[in-house]
């Protein structure tokens, strides 16, 4: 029942109880014994449905005594969620306080992360453009690297990273495990796969609609000249509510923080031109 029967240890049994894991959602039920194996993976699932878990969680209970060199590199397309996907494998390794994990992305200071891989590492969490930059130095080195992880695959493409996510297959060795999740399997992705997984477990979710029927969604068209005026009267009836307002571009997120502002709102800007620490904070 539950998370046992999959082969992972006491110390992670345990850990998941203490989070109130109760039950494997489907991809993960799917993923766990073919990952506990060994093989390639190839998992189609929408953004919510555990995939995190389902290859952290046995990816950490495979790791070998560590000798210093990476032996997981998790690719993912954002800095964000390098950050997310690293929190939770030090969630999940509660129970090993032996392991180490390190996130690695653009816009963070390059020297801490130099040090902190040449203490020695198991997993690393990266974008493919600092991992690259980290490879090429040398500061990262791949000889031990037994399993690589593409999370969200088409978005990677989408964003433009397939060549360099390419790139980074080429320098890694021969015999290592490859898994590959994406919410959707455009052709250059199916391409990926092709090349270079090897007879991988292919598993789709079925994305099931009861999260939407939970979201109350509400639209008011307007004129352009009377967004803002439209957005605090609706403010107004929410004031007690946190908000998240997206915008088109970045100079729109400025005009609206401004004009919320004058209107005795507090309002937090978050875009591309905002520094990486402030974006974190």
């Amino acid at each position: 029942s539950g998370f046992d029967g999959f082969g992972f240890s006491i110390e992670l049994i345990q850990t998941l109880e203490n989070k109130g894991y109760k039950d494997p959602s489907p991809i993960q039920k799917a993923a766990f014994p073919e990952l506990m194996l060994g093989r390639d993976f190839v998992g189609q699932a929408q953004t919510g449905t555990g995939k995190t878990a389902a290859f952290a969680l046995p990816l950490l209970e495979r790791l070998k005594k560590s000798n210093k060199l990476a032996q997981v590199l998790v690719l993912t397309p954002t800095r964000e969620l390098a950050m997310q996907v690293a929190d939770s494998f030090r969630a999940y390794a509660a129970g090993h306080p032996q392991y180490k994990i390190l996130a690695i992305y653009g816009g963070s200071e390059f020297r801490g992360q130099i040090i902190a891989l040449k203490k020695g590492i198991d997993i690393v969490v990266g974008t493919p453009g600092r991992v690259m930059d980290h490879i090429r130095q040398g500061t990262l080195n791949t000889n031990g690297l037994r399993t690589l992880v593409l999370d969200e695959a088409d978005e990677m493409l989408r964003m433009g990273f397939i060549d360099d996510v390419e790139w980074i297959l080429e320098q890694l060795p021969e015999e290592r495990q490859m898994i590959l999740f994406s919410a959707t399997m455009p052709s250059e992705i199916r391409r990926l796969s092709k090349n270079y997984l090897n007879n991988p477990a292919e598993i789709i979710i079925k994305s099931e609609k009861k999260e939407a029927r939970l979201i109350r969604q509400r639209f008011i068209i307007s004129q352009n000249n009377h967004k803002i005026e439209v957005l605090k009267r609706v403010l107004e009836a929410v004031s007690n509510e946190g908000v998240i307002i997206f915008t088109r571009t970045k100079v729109i997120t400025l005009v609206v923080a401004e004009a919320l502002e004058a209107a005795g709102h507090t309002v937090a800007v978050l875009n591309g031109d905002i520094p990486q620490n402030q974006r974190e904070r």
